[in-house]
């Protein structure tokens, strides 16, 4: 039984968080070498034409592979 809300377990290969991670001062999250942020923020659509929703979205994807979110097409 563990008495902390953060552990190791399984020979140290699963770290459990049951409380909250805070990177600070120059700390970062990384996976497989790309840093993870925030993506920046995507306003809501205002289409009204296929085109445009597909431009918005397109704009999303963007931000999501600018913050580490989704790998870049290949």
């Amino acid at each position: 039984m563990n008495i902390t809300k953060n552990y190791h377990k399984d020979g140290g290969d699963v770290f459990v968080v049951g409380g909250e991670i805070r990177v600070v001062d120059d700390g970062k999250v990384t996976f497989d070498g790309i840093e993870l942020k925030p993506a920046a923020n995507q306003t809501n659509s205002t289409a009204s034409t296929i085109a445009d929703l597909k431009t918005d979205f397109n704009a999303l994807l963007s931000k999501l592979k600018a913050a580490g979110l989704m790998l870049d097409d290949e």
